[in-house]
């Protein structure tokens, strides 16, 4: 009963308006002293839950994205796109996907990467003829690539809460969303065969060579954080930096960093770290309330009472995370419900790796899903598109993305047969 209050009187605050970090931290303060528990031991549970080696990963991912966001990587891996994809009919449409792919080795954010790359992608497909709903739906769906493909901040987040390997989540994400750019290609394709008027053009070949030439760099970025963290060179931890500093030293060669710009990366990366960090910390004292109100033993002999299937304990679980994603930003939602599906998840004998891929999976198709899907809001804002004709947009690209879904839930060795490769 009590936490059924606690998480009540979240709820509550949320259709407020409350920030996030305060929705959490205020129904559990008031839920501590009603309890008898002193103030220390708030504050000590809460700063325990982000005094983490593995988070420090975190805030230097963000600086990378930010980084890369300023320096103009995402329109050099743009042109280079547009050379390997702009000769076939709708290609825009692949190379929208391709670009996302691309961006996504370098930002562990899908509203990073849809701020960034869609307020690019969306103007340069409607300028070509393609209809504003069909741009504004694909580069949403798109986005969603970002946060699933290493590295990923909301797998770091879910590794930390969940003591399992970054870098067998790590591994375990790359088919996932690369699935994820496979079923979207699908959807273009059959989008586009009745789009005559959107045929493509061969470059010239000045152009091809400049194209590569200009993305060498920033293709650089992939095999030096994801081949350093799967050959063990260094942790994901040590990535981060390493990245960080790749992407600095872009940036100073291509002439786009500056006092100015600098500082922007540096208010911009602090304040979204910052609100992770608060988001982590509130929703930290959340799970030692439900640990102690044994939330998750009772939630536990529910559902093993209910059915003994892990098929359907997990079909269950996707239709639950789905709506929370809708209403939760990522990190709270992970940090939220881990500690109190996993335990069950591991009852029902799933794998700790496979269930975090599908919990972030379906988080992020949550950020999807109308009304309140945090992706279609930004990308409505950097687009100064009305809402309802982001939802109409959106709304073809989910089928796709159900599918993948469906496939990682009923196909765990899709997931987890690279990380068993590569002995992690």
């Amino acid at each position: 009963m009590n936490a059924a209050l606690v998480v009540a009187g979240i709820l509550v605050l949320l259709l407020l308006r409350v920030p996030i970090a305060f929705a959490i931290l205020g129904p559990c303060l008031a839920y501590m002293a009603l309890t008898g528990q002193s103030t220390g031991l708030s504050l000590r549970t809460a700063a325990e839950e982000i005094n983490s080696f593995p988070l420090l990963a975190v805030p230097l991912f963000v600086l990378v994205g930010v980084t890369a966001n300023h320096t103009g990587i995402a329109d050099r891996i743009f042109a280079f796109a547009q050379v390997l994809f702009g000769r076939v009919r709708a290609g825009l449409g692949y190379v929208n996907i391709g670009v996302s792919v691309g961006f996504s080795w370098m930002s562990g954010s899908a509203l990073a990467d849809v701020a960034g790359v869609g307020k690019m992608t969306v103007p340069a497909m409607t300028s070509r003829g393609y209809s504003r709903r069909f741009s504004i739906g694909l580069s949403a769906a798109s986005s969603l690539i970002g946060p699933v493909m290493p590295p990923s901040i909301p797998a770091i987040v879910y590794a930390s809460v969940a003591a399992v390997s970054t870098a067998a989540l790590f591994a375990a994400a790359v088919v996932p969303a690369l699935l994820i750019a496979g079923g979207l290609a699908l959807a273009v394709f059959i989008w586009g065969r009745r789009q005559h008027h959107l045929a493509g053009r061969r470059p010239e070949p000045g152009e091809v060579r400049g194209a590569v030439l200009r993305v060498l760099g920033p293709l650089g970025a992939p095999v030096l954080l994801l081949g350093g963290i799967l050959s063990g060179l260094f942790t994901p931890t040590e990535a981060a930096a390493v990245g960080a500093a790749y992407v600095f030293v872009l940036g100073f060669c291509y002439r786009s960093l500056n006092p100015r710009t600098l500082g922007r990366i540096a208010v911009e990366t602090a304040t979204t770290a910052a609100s992770i960090a608060v988001i982590l910390a509130a929703s930290g004292l959340l799970g030692w309330i439900l640990a102690r109100e044994q939330v998750p033993q009772d939630l536990a002999s529910f559902l093993l009472g209910f059915t003994d299937s892990p098929l359907v304990f997990l079909l269950l679980v996707n239709v639950a995370l789905i709506f929370i994603g809708t209403v939760l930003e990522p990190v709270a939602a992970l940090v939220i419900t881990v500690p109190v599906l996993l335990p069950v998840a591991m009852q029902f004998g799933v794998d700790p790796v496979h269930f975090g891929v599908i919990t972030i999976v379906n988080l992020m198709i949550g950020l999807l899903t109308p009304p309140i899907g945090g992706v279609l809001f930004v990308l409505g804002s950097a687009t100064r598109t009305p809402m309802q004709e982001v939802f109409r947009g959106t709304a073809p690209f989910l089928l796709p993305l159900i599918a993948v879904l469906v496939l990682l839930t009923v196909a765990p060795d899709v997931v987890l047969f690279l990380p068993a490769l590569l002995d992690l």
